[in-house]
This record gives structure tokens, C-alpha cells and sequence, in this order.
């Protein structure tokens, strides 16, 4: 991994910005960017940020993510979410580096996994999963566990047990290890 040390160039914002709001860029090295195949014609990237550090990586579709993540040998699922029979949105979660990509196969954001969102973190993900699952704090959540086969609260093994069915939706999910 080559490291250099930079400025970030902090600049205030004109227009119909709040008062002191700022901008801040970097300027990155030409080889660094060619190397990640961003150029003119092919420059959207995404940015991950862990609290700690800023990643930009150049923007993936949905199948090269699975594939690089099989690639590393990551742990990878891919969770299809219905309304009925109608595919929603598909979910590939790499666990390892804890990061979701998903695609959405309806306009009715209230079909989708993740409503209006476009950036889904992993708290986000295992929010969706949670919402999916009987509530941990149920009374006789042991013994549902038990009924189900499960030592301990997993919303993701109880999504595979389950399907994510609730009673009050047509939405279910399914569940395949890649």
C-alpha cells in the first residue's frame, strides 16, 4: 500500500449556503486515479467512511460487488425481499468488511427494503433484518427460539427459519449463501 501526505483545501461556500459553511477537497495523484480506471468518462466512485477513515473506491455494480467479495473469500449472502411473489430488492451483505449493496426492482418505496435510502450502512441492514424478526424482547422469546431450532437471538438465522414473514405484510425474504 503506497501512502502520501496531503492538505485538504477548505474553502467557503457562496450561493444560498448557511453562514460559515464550508467545502473541502483533496487533491489525489493522477497514477493513483488511472490505476482505478476514473477518467472522464467513468467517474463516479463511492465514498465508505468507518468513523475513523474515508475510503473512495470507484462505483461497482451490484455483480462485480458479489464477485469480488466471493473473490477475497469473504462471507457473502444474498437475501432476495418480496411483496408476494414480486422480487422488491435483492441484498448482497459482504460480512466481512460489513458492507451492503443492494438493488431495488420497483419504484413503490414501500416495497423496497430500504425505503428512499440510497446509502444503506450495516446498521441500517441489520436494522431491515431486525424489523423482519419477532421482537427480542418478546416474552418466551427462549422458548420460540427453541421452537425454531436456535440456541440465541440471530435475526439472520431467524430470517432463514422463518423467511421474515409477518403477519401484518406479504413481505418475505429469502436467503442464499454465496
Amino acid at each position: 500500500m503506497e501512502t502520501r501526505n496531503a492538505k485538504i483545501i477548505i474553502s467557503s461556500v457562496g450561493g444560498t449556503a448557511s453562514s460559515g459553511a464550508k467545502t473541502y477537497k483533496i487533491s489525489l495523484p493522477s497514477v493513483w486515479i488511472n490505476s482505478l480506471e476514473i477518467n472522464e468518462n467513468n467517474r463516479e466512485v463511492e465514498l465508505l467512511f468507518d468513523g475513523e477513515k474515508i475510503v473512495i473506491a470507484p462505483k461497482i455494480s451490484f455483480e462485480n460487488f458479489m464477485l469480488s467479495a466471493k473473490k477475497k473469500g469473504h462471507k457473502l449472502l444474498k437475501i432476495n425481499y418480496y411483496n408476494g411473489s414480486d422480487l422488491c430488492t435483492t441484498i448482497a451483505a459482504d460480512y466481512s468488511d460489513k458492507i451492503i449493496k443492494f438493488n431495488n426492482f420497483t419504484d413503490n418505496y414501500l416495497y423496497t427494503a430500504f425505503g428512499i435510502k440510497e446509502n444503506v450502512n450495516w446498521d441500517d441492514y441489520n436494522s431491515f433484518l431486525e424489523d423482519r424478526c419477532v421482537p427480542k424482547s418478546r416474552m418466551g422469546i427462549r422458548e420460540y427460539l427453541f421452537s425454531i431450532g436456535l440456541d440465541e437471538y440471530s435475526p439472520i438465522e431467524i430470517i432463514k427459519k422463518t423467511h421474515g414473514k409477518m403477519a401484518e405484510d406479504n413481505q418475505w425474504l429469502e436467503v442464499e449463501e454465496i
